[in-house]
């Protein structure tokens, strides 16, 4: 009778097509202010918080590409890292344009992507992308 009321019997798993788990890790958020401001995933505090051991990874969006949005282009990119599962689950990032780094975040984060594979997702040259090979390489991959 629960299911004929649309009641589940049980939780769904998480990241199952019945889940809301997204709702909760992976919300995607953008401040169109100048300059931009980008996130999805959880907060360093939320993780703690939440039990994860986590790495928070800082750098300044100093690549090759800045240069195609402006010849003193400042950013800068936090990435959170479970450190027991070794996946992105969180990202930050200010600076002109940065939205646009926001999608490739959201999918490491939905997809649980493993560091150790996302090394081999090469991204665009020269091009603000290029964060994530910074990111990476400050992880220590």
């Amino acid at each position: 009778m629960a299911a004929a009321r649309g009641e589940l019997e049980r939780s769904p798993a998480p990241w199952s097509r019945h889940a809301r788990t997204a709702d909760v890790l992976a919300v995607p958020h953008v401040v169109f202010t100048d300059p931009e401001l980008a996130s999805v995933g959880l907060t360093e505090e939320d993780a703690w918080e939440a039990g994860i051991r986590v790495r928070a990874v800082e750098l300044p969006i100093s690549v090759a590409g800045a240069w195609q949005h402006a010849e003193d282009y400042e950013g800068w990119a936090q990435f959170l890292v479970d450190e027991d599962a070794r996946t992105l689950i969180g990202a930050c990032f200010a600076g002109p344009d940065v939205a646009e780094l926001l999608h490739s975040a959201t999918i490491a984060v939905v997809g649980e992507v493993p560091l150790e594979r996302l090394w081999h997702a090469t991204p665009s040259f020269p091009t603000l992308s290029e964060v994530w090979l910074r990111f990476l390489e400050a992880y220590g991959l």
